[in-house]
């Protein structure tokens, strides 16, 4: 990997970062990371917890950062979360999964909050 698409993936997580917590996420962790794959960040929003992958593009040329979770990405990213919440006995919480899509230039991207972009279904799991 490029250190210019490094630089951007980083970028892209501390902006989605702030974007969460200003429309009233509390971060819980970032990077987490298991065999099976990685959640970008882990946040709650009020009483659910929130999977939350982060998606980049400079343009819309090639479709939006949505446009990129194919059906594997979201297994590996169900797979992993559900690995997190038996970890940490929440099991029992109401649990989603969201996209935070940036597009455009780095220092000008508009960002998009997808909730529920992905359900989770019953083969996935592990």
């Amino acid at each position: 990997m490029s250190k210019q698409r490094i630089q951007l993936g980083r970028s892209s997580e501390e902006l989605a970062v702030d974007f969460l917590k200003k429309n009233g996420f509390k971060i819980i962790e970032c990077n987490f990371r298991t065999e099976l794959g990685e959640i970008d960040i882990i946040a709650l929003e009020n009483k659910t917890v929130c999977f939350v992958e982060v998606k980049s593009r400079s343009s819309l040329k090639f479709g939006s950062g949505f446009d990129a979770l194919l059906g594997s990405k979201q297994k590996q990213i169900a797979k992993t979360a559900l690995i997190y919440l038996k970890e940490n006995n929440l099991l029992e919480k109401k649990a989603r999964f969201d996209v935070v899509s940036l597009t455009g230039p780095l220092g000008s991207q508009k960002i998009e909050l997808i909730r529920n972009a992905f359900e989770l279904s019953p083969s996935f799991t592990y």
